[in-house]
């Protein structure tokens, strides 16, 4: 029977299966395993069915470890259930798998594989994470590829339910979970042939049921716990075969053969590469390839690694082996080998000479791929000539350059060309500009519209938008396996014409290849705006050059800057993939489908975008010479640092691959502020200052997200040379008489997202549509504003003590310390930890929870974290995503402690270093910027003084001097983080006392892995989670946290109240005990024009879905009110609120009815809240135990 394609990546493909096959789903979001998740619980919610005929259950928990102990209760009373992990999730499984598997209970997890975070995080791909669970009796079996991940999903399963061994069905994450391929799905009635009816009777009849009573989770003494963990071992020694029967059986019903061990290669191979995951893909290309010349070489694939089968390992390899390189996705420091390693050297010892009574041949391991480190063709060619060398190295290393302990492999890339039947096609874009979606829509339209198999596979980093992306197309009349990127393009798409002028984007284009770019300027004149380097290659290879001004496109049919439908139409156009109007037809059909929520009207545009694509597509003529005077833009000017020189330049040129080992920190640890050298200038349109209109508010500087407004005031007689473009107008202030100011931009920093001119409240008298700052074309403005922010960067910073910090226009005179982040273009995240660097950065220590806010704050190549020019700034660490207020307790713990010693110190050496110094020191309680200005002197001072002494104690204390100063320790997270998965961390440390500031960064979703729904998303709101739109109301988390009484507890909108906000972070700070902020925070996941992400906030406060307070105990002391709630009566309605987001008026046409009354318990929800705040606001509340009891200070001088 003939059996039809999709086309779907490696998550879609295994949660096809998983949905089906499976009652109840818990799960919890983690990248790159979420869109498994995301998928089930879309089925679900839409009433998708499994094969039993019903719609399984799907709950999300607060973290990986609760999602794993709702599957252990799940399964423990009969269900048939399943999860979704990767890396730090999976380890939180772990305590849960070794119960599970201990009880024999029948499961499967499926892993998107993924690195554990070490010396730093990453999101990407490699076998840490399952090697890390390796050891807790779970069946191990790994898909190479899209079709397997299918496939493999079924297998584990049924190999589950007869052996009673829970399974890890792994897949590569990201190469494989979000590769985009054409594979054959397995029908209802596959599944329910495969699976046995009567082990399914079996395992509900294990259930718990207080009709037949069992204990399970028994406390066992030394007398029988060592032989009852003996007992199972029975169902681990046959469980291999159980798994090739169900392979066997498989292959019966689809044709699609798979072993426990696949061979392939020479019959008598003699040298052999094992390896398990997608880099199978890679190593069969090569053995194919050398094979067909008569090289003995060979691969073995590793699908079951746990129980793993000694016996059918060596029955899988040719006796003829000599040599064996064992190629593991992992690294474990100080054992002798990777695990895979370990166990083929280990297995070859034990059964080799018993089965074939030859010598044993040679191992050698080698680490590859970490953290989706590219594993390519050439180097396999690479393995495969080391293993012919006289002595080999026992372990080694491919794909990187060590020159530290030299256990890298040399390969040449030039080794090996991906065959020529391949058509190929390689994307630049911008993150968030639609790029990669539009491409995996072109890919699915290839794949299930014509002949041709359709590959799909995309490259960038952690942050969601701003970062150069990379798509790699292929298709073939073949099925493709390559597990790698393309090195050859025969098409070449740039879609940000930034990227031509400071990148190569054409070193991967084939001679012969099509050059499309989106440029500004047309087929006449384009030529003479490109580098002389773009000029020549296109020269040199004969590029056919094509151009389109899709922004323009995308403006005439009201898309803005999203480009992505218009360069995909522009792709069909120039490739014979399949005919134009079929290619605009399916287009369209994509166009419905994705966005389709967010309203017709956003449809008929994209349409429209599309329908006038093509006749805005050019040919350029290309003279015969490259004319061109201008080079490539360097990445970064001589005047950076030599770590930014030597290394950040690399990875911003796309180049750190190249990067060696030496060249790196052996311990994780980077410089800050080096963000102010990246200059992605990706805007369009930046912002222009009119000195005229400007009434000096500060709100546009207070707002911007990336630090790329910029206010300052300076002396008069500080000007000097000043560019002719550049502006300022008198300071109004009292405060600083015969002063200047100057609002700036920085043009290449700007990301253009128009929350600026959104907030600026001055408007000219004769035309109002003008502002005292507009946007304006950035081509047109961009040498000058260079020139101008150059100037202004020269001018000197605002002196902290001459101002008042707790107004919004004094406020934005003090240096930002966190500039020019990843963060989306109009971010409602970053306003706040801005303003919070202004205030406080230069004595601030920060816990950071993994999330957007870790991504944008510490992603390389660059970080936003800045510093003064005396070299002072935030110092900012991330641990974990459920531990960090624990982190950042431990932080203030440490600095108290250090406190405490060096008064000590202090104290015993104030006759060495003068009495009155020490007595200065010790008795200050600096709490103005004037006491901290001079406390610092004081500690200059005496580090002077300690500079000359040798003893013991006086080196001692020139080590802990600063901490004299006082540290400022902020928590800094997410909701996810906040509400869920580290809320045992944050309660324990509000009911701690101690001085620590939380402060909560709430877009009410799961913004970094996607907009899923968390206990901080509203009643009525679709996330994803949530399809159906949340049906309870969010936590209150500032309630929870006022009931403690001890706590300093404010909910912030700094959009609504930018002085409320203000005030708020200094009370808090200046608290001396623990206090918590809540920030309203505007994301891409609620579906609004981001350009009105600090306005629209206004909205949120006055319908009272986001009151603002303040509860301050210290009040209370006074007989006051400590809770003060700073909103008015709400003036609007939810629904008025609601409807301008997309997150709750898609609901109303997804479901009317169900929209209706969720709004309906919404309101009541804000009614009932504002009624009890209001209650509250009149309560006086008198503690009875002092604030602060744990003041290291107050102990000293007691």
């Amino acid at each position: 029977m003939e059996r039809p394609f999709i086309t779907v990546d490696g998550n879609e493909a295994a949660a096809l299966v998983a949905h089906r096959l499976n009652e109840v789903i818990a799960i919890y979001p983690i990248t790159p395993a979420s869109p498994m998740g995301e998928l089930a619980d879309a089925w679900s919610a839409a009433g998708r069915k499994n094969i039993f005929g019903t719609v399984p259950q799907v709950i999300e928990m607060q973290s990986e470890g609760g999602a794993a102990g709702a599957v252990h209760g799940s399964l423990q009373c009969g269900a048939l259930t399943t999860t979704f992990t990767a890396s730090q999730g999976l380890l939180l499984m772990i305590p849960n798998m070794y119960k599970i598997a201990g009880e024999l209970t029948p499961a499967v997890i499926h892993i998107a594989a993924r690195s554990v975070a070490t010396h730093a995080l990453s999101i990407f791909g490699d076998h840490s994470d399952v090697m890390a669970a390796r050891a807790t009796g779970w069946g191990m079996l790994f898909a190479a590829s899209v079709q397997e991940a299918h496939d493999f999903a079924l297998i584990s399963q049924v190999a589950s339910l007869e052996s009673r061994i829970p399974f890890m069905h792994i897949m590569d994450g990201f190469r494989t979970s979000h590769e985009i391929n054409r594979m054959t799905p397995l029908t209802d009635d596959d599944l329910r042939l495969m699976m046995d009816s009567t082990r399914i009777r079996e395992h509900h009849q294990r259930s718990l049921n207080p009709d037949r009573p069992v204990l399970r989770g028994s406390a066992q003494n030394p007398d029988v716990f060592f032989q009852a963990r003996e007992a199972a071992n029975p169902f681990y020694d046959v469980a291999p075969a159980i798994v090739q029967r169900t392979m066997d059986r498989f292959a019966e019903r689809t044709g699609r053969h798979y072993h426990l061990f696949d061979y392939s290669g020479a019959d008598d191979a003699e040298q052999v590469i094992v390896l398990m995951g997608s880099g199978c893909g890679a190593v069969e290309e090569v053995v194919h390839g050398l094979t067909r010349r008569g090289e003995k070489v060979g691969l073995l694939k590793v699908r079951l690694y746990r129980p793993l089968d000694a016996a059918a390992l060596v029955a899988a390899l040719p006796e003829t082996v000599r040599r064996i390189a064992v190629l593991d996705r992992t690294k474990e420091p100080g054992a002798v080998g990777e695990p895979l390693y370990q166990d083929v050297a280990t297995v070859l010892h034990e059964e080799w000479e018993r089965r074939h009574g030859s010598p044993i041949p040679q191992v050698y391991g080698g680490r590859y791929g970490l953290s989706s480190k590219e594993f390519t063709p050439a180097m396999v060619v690479g393995i495969f000539r080391h293993l012919t060398e006289s002595e080999p190295k026992r372990h080694f290393t491919v794909g990187i350059v060590d020159d530290v302990t030299r256990l890298s492999l040399a390969w040449d890339d030039d080794d090996w060309q991906e065959a020529d039947d391949v058509t190929r096609a390689v994307f630049y874009g911008l993150g968030s500009d639609g790029t990669v979606g539009a491409n995996k829509n072109s890919v699915k339209i290839v794949g299930e519209n014509t002949p041709l198999a359709a590959q799909g596979y995309f490259v960038y980093d952690s942050r969601k938008a701003g970062s150069q992306t990379v798509s790699h197309l292929r298709f073939a009349r073949r099925p493709i396996q390559a597990t790698y990127l393309i090195r050859q393009a025969h098409l070449v798409g740039c879609h940000q014409f930034q990227f031509v002028t400071t990148r190569d984007v054409l070193s991967i284009a084939a001679p012969g290849a099509t050059f499309l770019l989106n440029s500004p300027y047309g087929p006449e004149e384009v030529w003479d705006h490109l580098p002389g380097e773009v000029q020549e290659q296109i020269i040199e290879k004969k590029l056919r050059f094509y151009v389109i001004d899709a922004f323009e496109v995308a403006r005439e049919a009201g898309l803005g800057g999203r480009i992505n439908t218009v360069m995909q139409t522009c792709f069909f156009g120039l490739v014979d993939l399949i005919s134009r109007d079929e290619a605009v037809e399916q287009i369209k059909q994509a166009i419905h489908k994705t966005y389709a929520k967010r309203g017709e009207v956003v449809v008929q545009r994209n349409c429209a975008a599309v329908d006038t694509a093509l006749e805005n597509l050019h040919e350029v003529h290309v003279p015969a010479e490259a004319t061109a005077t201008r080079r490539l833009v360097e990445m970064v000017d001589g005047q950076a640092p030599d770590f930014v020189q030597r290394v950040t330049r690399m990875m911003l040129e796309g180049k750190g691959d190249l990067l060696p080992v030496s060249a790196l920190p052996v311990d994780g640890t980077f410089p800050t502020a080096t963000s102010q050298f990246e200059k992605r200038s990706i805007a369009q349109a930046i912002p222009i200052w009119d000195p005229d209109i400007c009434i000096q508010c500060g709100l546009c500087a207070l707002s911007c997200p990336h630090a790329a407004i910029r206010s300052k005031a300076y002396p008069a007689d500080s000007v000097n040379g000043k560019p002719d473009s550049f502006q300022s107008r008198q300071w109004t202030g009292k405060d600083l008489p015969d002063w200047l100011m100057t609002i700036q931009v920085a043009p290449d920093d700007c990301t253009g997202c128009g929350v600026c001119v959104d907030v600026c409240p001055a408007r000219r008298k004769d035309a109002a549509k003008f502002k005292a700052i507009n946007m304006r074309p950035k081509q047109e403005h961009l040498a000058e504003e260079r020139a101008n922010f150059e100037y202004f960067r020269q001018l000197p910073e605002m002196d902290r003590t001459r101002i008042s910090h707790d107004q919004v226009k004094g406020s934005q005179l003090l240096q930002p310390l966190f500039e020019y982040s990843g963060a989306c273009a109009g971010c409602g995240e970053t306003p706040y930890l801005k303003l919070l660097s202004q205030l406080f950065g230069e004595r601030a220590v920060i816990a950071n929870a993994t999330g957007c806010s870790s991504i944008y704050g510490g992603n390389l190549p660059t970080t936003p974290w800045s510093c003064t020019a005396e070299g002072r700034g935030p110092a900012w660490a991330n641990s974990l995503f459920e531990d960090n207020a624990e982190f950042g307790l431990g932080m203030r713990l440490a600095l108290d402690q250090q406190e405490s010693f060096a008064r000590q110190l202090l104290a015993a050496m104030a006759s060495a270093v003068g009495q009155d110094l020490a007595e200065g020191i010790l008795t200050a309680s600096p709490q103005t910027e004037q006491e901290i200005a001079a406390q610092r002197e004081r500690v200059q001072v005496l580090r002077q003084k300690l500079a000359g002494q040798t003893t013991e104690a006086a080196r001692t204390l020139l080590t802990l001097a600063d901490v004299f100063v006082p540290r400022s320790v902020w928590i800094v997270g997410g909701d996810g983080w906040a509400y869920d998965i580290g809320f045992g961390g944050v309660d324990h440390v509000l009911a701690s006392g101690r001085n620590v500031n939380i402060l909560v960064l709430d877009t009410e979703v799961y913004s970094n892995t996607g907009g899923q729904a968390s206990k901080a998303t509203p009643r009525a709101a679709i996330a994803k989670f949530a399809a159906g739109g949340k049906t309870v109301r969010r936590k209150d988390l500032g309630m929870i946290a006022v009931d403690y009484g001890s706590v300093y507890v404010a909910q912030v909108a700094i959009g609504a109240q930018p002085l409320q906000t203000i005030k708020a972070f200094h009370e808090a700070e200046s608290y001396p005990g623990t206090s918590l902020i809540i920030a309203y925070s505007p994301c891409i996941a609620h579906g609004i024009d981001m350009s009105t992400s600090m306005s629209h906030q206004k909205d949120a406060v006055g319908s009272a879905f986001w009151p603002l307070y303040r509860y301050d105990p210290c009040q209370a002391h006074d007989n006051g009110h400590p809770f003060h709630l700073d909103s008015r009566k709400p003036k609007i309605t939810f629904r008025d609120f609601a409807m301008k987001e997309a997150r709750f008026a898609a609901l109303t046409r997804s479901d009317p009815d169900g929209a209706r009354r969720l709004f309906d318990l919404a309101q009541k929800d804000i009614d009932d809240q504002w009624h009890f705040y209001e209650q509250m606001a009149g309560i006086e509340r008198e503690l009875s135990e002092p604030v602060n009891q744990h003041s290291t200070r107050e102990e000293d001088s007691t």
